[in-house]
């Protein structure tokens, strides 16, 4: 085997899952190469003053082999991507999986190689999306009016917030976390393990899984065709380092919720019932988005 490196990036804490989840692929290839494979990593992009997009950049000048970004960000760009922002679209993160590791990945992994020209290595778990603040307790939609919410640049986010009577403020991530920081919203909305990475400190939690993130891992597919037998090594260490990232997540998220409600912050486990009545006032925002994703995907999704 001629020796090779592989060049991975992401924008993750270096304690995160997602780094740890990355150094699992990185020892498991190398195992793999019996040592001819060496892993070049770049843990976080924002490190170095970048923002996390140069990620996309990087990838596409093969200064990276492949990085990890979540789906949302490419929605402009491969429509089929947002079949996964439709709210509420997965009652669990079990259900999620199995629809990613079936025909419905399969399909949105041939359509951002049709249209974005990235090889996907699979999807990450970013988990069930929350909403936080640092204004009261939510437990219904009006209880979210008025409040000025940052969201990732996506319309369907922005929809979503809207209906529930919120102020949308978009903006890329660095951005964001900058004005989360200076008190320019009240609220935001992510997985636990991202509000804690980015130090958003906000008194109310309230886990309403209105949406699932999934983070691809996106692959220079001009560097992976001319990889040889060494693209099957970085395609099976993907997939081992995808089912730890997935078990390293959902433990996570447990301890997560233990230390926040050790920290003395509000953590709203909804009902069945109050979490029903956030889709239903969004019903009309759920299908506008629903009936743009190509009857294909959405027949996959069952």
């Amino acid at each position: 085997m001629k020796p090779q490196t592989i060049r991975v990036g992401g924008y993750a804490p270096r304690d995160s899952v997602h780094s740890r989840s990355v150094d699992r692929f990185a020892e498991d290839i190398k195992t793999l190469s019996n040592g001819e494979v060496d892993v070049e990593i770049t843990y976080n992009v924002m490190d170095s003053g970048q923002p996390a997009t140069a990620l996309f950049e990087m990838l596409e000048s093969g200064e990276l082999t492949w990085c990890y970004y979540s789906s949302s960000y490419l929605g402009s760009k491969v429509p089929e991507l947002n079949a996964l922002e439709v709210p509420f679209l997965f009652d669990t993160v079990t259900d999620a999986h199995a629809a990613l590791d079936g025909e419905f990945g399969a399909a949105l992994s041939q359509a951002v190689r049709d249209r974005a020209g990235y090889e996907v290595l699979g999807f990450w778990d970013n988990g069930m999306r929350h909403l936080t603040n640092s204004v009261r307790d939510i437990r219904s939609p009006k209880d979210c009016e008025g409040l000025r919410i940052r969201l990732q640049p996506n319309e369907i986010h922005e929809a979503l917030a809207s209906s529930w009577g919120m102020i949308p403020m978009t903006a890329e991530l660095s951005a964001g976390i900058e004005m989360i920081k200076r008190g320019d919203v009240d609220a935001q909305e992510n997985p636990l393990a991202n509000t804690v990475a980015y130090g958003v400190d906000h008194q109310h939690i309230t886990l309403t899984a209105h949406l699932y993130g999934a983070r691809g891992l996106f692959a220079n597919s001009a560097e992976m065709d001319n990889f040889g037998e060494v693209a099957d090594l970085v395609r099976a260490s993907a997939r081992t380092a995808i089912e730890y990232q997935r078990e390293a997540a959902a433990a996570y998220e447990l301890e997560l919720r233990k230390r926040l409600e050790a920290e003395g912050r509000t953590v709203i486990e909804l009902t069945n019932e109050e979490r029903s009545e956030f889709a239903n006032t969004a019903d009309e925002v759920i299908a506008n988005s629903l009936s743009t994703v190509d009857p294909t995907l959405r027949a996959l999704l069952g």
